[in-house]
């Protein structure tokens, strides 16, 4: 059933706020009214989601998702919600450290299972700003912000796949994600479409991939490489999911407010649902796969509940990017009759909505995403916000949340506090621009309802792809034009120009602050 919502906030200009800290506590005399006890922190980060996947916010899917659509019901959807990259590893990048990937070696596409770590290990993060302010840390899932995996002593002939041989699966892993501060990690390196297959746990491989796994094409798109004997691509999710569940039953009974990240492996090829859900969306094995993403956030909702601590937890669920299913027409194979085939048919399911792209491209199906958080206490039950926001700014939000009321200059310096959304108040300060980010390195500015793609292509995947930086470069009108439709750069010279020197200014800045 579909749940009416109000518009919580309206916003004419689409920016964001500044990090704001939280009003110091009142006091009388020497007496002072005890703090308020910190909230639990629990971040599901689904992999490859597009804004129209969730009935919640795509009226028009059939696919059941009531789990997603539950969490709605009791708290906020933000509908212009954007990641700062059209593909995994830079939004990730964002999420955990509050800053823009570019600034970075890493300028376009993401990293390989095998690459060496992303994040300086000196950098603070999302985990150690929390860690700092008395909680518990975990992340679970996919990390694909790379790690130095161990070389064997002495390496043999080079293979024609350059990683055989090149991983020593007995010994430890320098630069895991517990170098970033998180207590405990439990996961895979990368996205579940390349090697090594074979999970993790804190700074050593669970079990070595001594196999070869060879390749597979889509649904089931797999990269050949190594892989350990008994390990599952359409179980691993499960496994993830029991981890986090077990874990978050553990952590409440504990003395420390806890936080964990939970960056899912769905939907995301390899499209392999597990068996009890195959069949079961009438939209081929990627419904299937989304009903199995939305049964991840049933359990996590579970674990709160059986736990007793859901009324202390701050739930945010997200992704890293747009869909990578591409809007056929009618008279074209797809999936769901085809499962081969990348793409539904536009009557049959909008995995982007009313957005223009896929994944990879600077358009807004490449990088709006579903935003949905749960606050019990503070977020307005079935409510929404119009208020664009970004997976940067997670990192000021949380901090925050937590108690940390002031971040170093060199710390989230991309990154801005959305308390006041959530709780439904407005923003006390505008934030500057959100820049958007493609596969191929293109760039986009958002400012107001104008936004101003640096180039005349996608960028990503869409045909044309267009070069960075070279003109005629687009701009679409966000409020009367959100499906980018219709490019009004020559009748707007004077905010093309505004919006190009402002992008180049804030990229060599170092800082959106």
């Amino acid at each position: 059933m579909t749940v009416q919502r109000r518009t919580f906030l309206k916003s004419a200009s689409i920016a964001l706020a500044a990090s704001a800290a939280p009003r110091a506590l009142a006091h009388c005399g020497t007496c002072a009214p005890a703090p308020a006890k910190k909230p639990n922190i629990v971040i599901i980060f689904a992999d490859d989601l597009g804004s129209g996947d969730l009935q919640c916010i795509n009226k028009k899917s059939v696919i059941p998702t009531p789990h997603t659509t539950r969490l709605a019901n009791e708290g906020m959807i933000f509908t212009d919600a954007h990641t700062t990259s059209a593909v995994c590893t830079p939004s990730r990048y964002s999420l955990v450290t509050g800053r823009y990937c570019w600034r970075t070696r890493l300028k376009h596409g993401v990293l390989s299972g095998f690459s060496s770590h992303l994040i300086d290990p000196k950098r603070e993060t999302i985990a150690t700003l929390l860690k700092g302010a008395g909680y518990d840390t975990a992340c679970i899932g996919k990390w694909h912000l790379g790690m130095d995996l161990p070389k064997p002593a002495k390496a043999g002939p080079k293979p024609k796949d350059k990683h055989k041989g090149r991983v020593d699966y007995t010994k430890k892993i320098q630069n895991s994600p517990n170098v970033n501060g998180f207590d405990y990690y439990f996961g895979v390196t990368a996205s579940l479409d390349m090697p090594p297959y074979t999970f993790i746990e804190n700074d050593k491989f669970v079990a070595p991939a001594t196999s070869r796994y060879p390749g597979s094409s889509f649904p089931n798109y797999s990269r050949g490489g190594d892989m350990a004997k008994d390990f599952s691509h359409v179980g691993a999710l499960d496994i993830l999911t029991k981890k986090s569940c077990e874990h978050i039953a553990k952590s409440a009974k504990g003395d420390k407010p806890f936080f964990l990240y939970f960056p899912l492996t769905s939907p995301h090829k390899p499209c392999l649902p597990a068996e009890r859900f195959v069949g079961k969306s009438k939209r081929g094995l990627y419904g299937d796969f989304l009903m199995q993403t939305d049964w991840v956030v049933g359990e996590v909702l579970k674990a709160l509940d059986d736990a007793k601590v859901a009324d202390n937890t701050l739930l945010i669920v997200s992704s890293d990017n747009g869909s990578y299913m591409y809007r056929l027409k009618d008279n074209e194979p797809g999936h769901i009759k085809t499962p081969s085939v990348q793409g539904f048919r536009e009557s049959n399911h909008t995995a982007n909505h009313i957005y223009r792209g896929t994944k990879a491209d600077i358009y807004d199906g490449g990088h709006r995403v579903p935003f949905i958080v749960r606050w019990p206490g503070k977020t307005p039950k079935a409510s929404t916000c119009d208020t664009p926001v970004s997976i940067v700014d997670l990192l000021a939000t949380c901090a925050a949340a937590g108690g940390v009321t002031k971040l170093a200059k060199t710390t989230g310096e991309d990154s801005f506090n959305l308390l006041p959304l959530m709780e439904g108040k407005p923003l006390p300060t505008p934030r500057a621009p959100v820049i958007h980010h493609s596969s191929g390195g293109h760039f986009a500015i958002r400012d107001g309802k104008w936004k101003l793609i640096c180039s005349a292509g996608s960028g990503g995947r869409a045909r044309p792809k267009g070069d960075a930086w070279k003109k005629p470069f687009q701009l679409y009108d966000m409020a009367a034009d959100p499906s980018e439709t219709k490019n009004v750069a020559a009748a707007n010279p004077e905010v093309v120009n505004r919006l190009h020197t402002k992008i180049r200014a804030m990229m060599s800045a170092g800082t959106s602050k």
